[in-house]
């Protein structure tokens, strides 16, 4: 059976380990950070997506505050493919009321879910990997998609195969939380385990009943807004959702699902989670430097350049004698930070807020 597939775009985080850049009113997915490309992450996300759903069928998740500057980016989106949460509740919340608003419109729906703010390279390999997930979901078993590890890397999750089902699919064994180094060391050389990239493929039926079966008071609030009054569901959406709890599908749902399959990926994949993310993804000179921006590097290695600025004008920007830095620009801020302490830059943030500096985040 051909089913209708729907995409779900995740798009409600704040991305504070892009800051100056990332802003409340402005985070990671609404920035051209991806160092291979012009377009914002999620206007690069809805593109990757355009040959298995029409626009129609797309599906943005994101903050209420978000919603307009959202709409201006992807504004060839009909108005009925924006969902802006009240209140963020994490991704179990997110996912299941995008996967209701779904289930009205088409209750034979099946579902992509995948966050707005990934680096992915090797269109046809990604596109592979997503017919291939959409395969498998077809036959009501949830299905994610790993990425065979190039390192030992303790920021991601990860998911140990079991066995082999054909064209690159497995069952999943087990779910694994970010690892020590050791681990995350052992994991990358076993061949037994993949990074978890965090999208999800689904008939709509089989994630609510999992929903009701496994987070039952998301379930019971998410057919409060779906049985609404005409006219009252907009309020109704607003009083139910900061009473649903807030926790993620993967533990809340997803690694207690049996059976539950992997697709492996072997496109290039980041989830670009800091500005270290961005220069390793960046092209080099010889010496390992990257630039966005008018750049001269003198006797300089390893530094990350990014003038963000919405008029530079003719500026240059010179380093001289300094290695593994990342310098970062906007109209009202500038970094300058090592390149190492990149997933520090919350700490910047949260001195902010002590400040009292809110239009600085």
């Amino acid at each position: 059976m051909t089913r209708p597939v729907y995409a779900v775009i995740l798009a409600g985080g704040s991305g504070t380990r892009f800051w100056p850049a990332s802003r409340r009113s402005r985070p990671k997915q609404l920035l051209a950070i991806d160092p291979s490309t012009e377009s914002t992450l999620i206007a690069a996300t809805v593109e990757r997506l355009a040959s298995f759903c029409p626009p129609e069928r797309v599906i943005i998740a994101t903050g209420e505050a978000l919603l307009p500057a959202t709409r201006a980016i992807l504004h060839h989106l009909p108005e009925s493919s924006f969902l802006g949460e009240p209140e963020a509740r994490n991704t179990a919340a997110c996912i299941g009321w995008a996967t209701s608003v779904i289930r009205r419109r088409d209750p034979e729906a099946l579902v992509m879910v995948v966050p707005s703010d990934q680096a992915i390279a090797g269109s046809e390999l990604y596109e592979r990997a997503i017919q291939r997930a959409l395969a498998s979901a077809n036959q009501g078993v949830v299905t994610t998609i790993g990425l065979r590890p190039s390192r030992g890397e303790t920021g991601y999750g990860y998911i140990e195969l079991g066995n082999a089902l054909g064209e690159e699919t497995f069952v999943v064994a087990e779910f694994k939380e970010k690892p020590d180094q050791a681990t995350a060391d052992s994991y990358a050389m076993s061949g037994k385990h993949l990074w978890n990239s965090g999208m999800f493929f689904f008939l709509a039926n089989t994630m609510l009943t999992a929903i009701d079966q496994h987070l039952p008071a998301l379930g019971e609030g998410l057919r409060r807004i779906e049985n609404a009054e005409v006219g009252l569901e907009y309020q109704t959406t607003r009083d139910v959702f900061p009473g649903l709890p807030s926790v993620s599908i993967d533990h809340s749902v997803i690694e207690k699902l049996s059976p539950l399959h992997v697709v492996v990926g072997d496109f290039e994949w980041s989830d670009l989670g800091s500005w270290h993310t961005a220069w390793e993804l960046a092209p080099k000179d010889e010496a390992g430097n990257a630039a966005r921006g008018e750049t001269l590097f003198v006797e300089a290695e390893g530094n990350l350049v990014f003038d963000l600025r919405s008029n530079p004008g003719d500026t240059l920007t010179a380093v001289l004698g300094v290695d593994g830095l990342c310098v970062v620009q906007t109209d009202d801020a500038l970094l300058i930070m090592k390149r190492e302490r990149a997933q520090d830059v919350r700490k910047i943030v949260d001195e902010l807020k002590n400040r009292g500096h809110h239009h600085r985040f």
